[in-house]
C-alpha cells in the first residue's frame, strides 16, 4: 500500500523522499563522482562515454547533456547533488537557479534579495491538472 503523500502537491516544489531518492540514485553518484578531479576532467572530455559508465537512465542522460536541471529534478535527482555538475562546468549556485527559473543570475539574485518568488503563478498539482 503506498503511502499518503499529500505534500507531492506544494506548488512549485518537488519534494526529495525515499522514492525520489530511489529513482535518482545512481543520478546522484554520478553527479557526487565529480567532486574527483580526475573524474571531472574525463566527464569533460567525453560526457556521454562518461556517463554511459553509470547505470542511469537514458532520461537521464539526455537530461545531463542539456544541462536541464528541472528535468534532472524530476527524474530523482536531488539539487545538492546536481550543483556538482555547475560547479564541473565552472557556473555559481546562482547561476545554475536562475537558468532553473529563467532568470539571469543577476535577475535571480535581486528577486531573493528582494524577498523571493512572487506567489502569482504558484499553483497546485491538481489546479494545474484540470486545465
Amino acid at each position: 500500500m503506498a503511502l499518503d503523500k499529500p505534500y507531492r502537491d506544494i506548488p512549485g516544489t518537488t519534494i526529495f523522499d525515499a522514492d525520489e531518492s530511489r529513482k535518482g540514485y545512481w543520478l546522484n553518484q554520478f553527479c557526487m563522482s565529480l567532486m574527483k578531479a580526475g573524474n571531472r576532467a574525463r566527464f569533460k572530455a567525453g560526457e556521454r562515454a562518461y556517463l554511459d559508465e553509470w547505470p542511469i537512465t537514458e532520461a537521464q542522460k539526455q537530461a545531463v547533456l542539456a544541462r536541464d536541471l528541472n528535468r534532472c529534478i524530476a527524474l530523482g535527482g536531488n539539487i545538492y547533488f546536481l550543483a556538482k555538475i555547475g560547479a564541473t562546468d565552472g557556473r555559481s549556485f546562482q547561476q545554475m537557479a536562475g537558468s532553473m527559473t529563467g532568470m539571469t543570475e543577476d535577475e535571480y539574485r535581486k528577486m531573493m534579495v528582494g524577498g523571493g518568488r512572487p506567489i502569482e503563478g504558484n499553483r497546485y498539482r491538481h489546479e494545474w491538472e484540470k486545465k
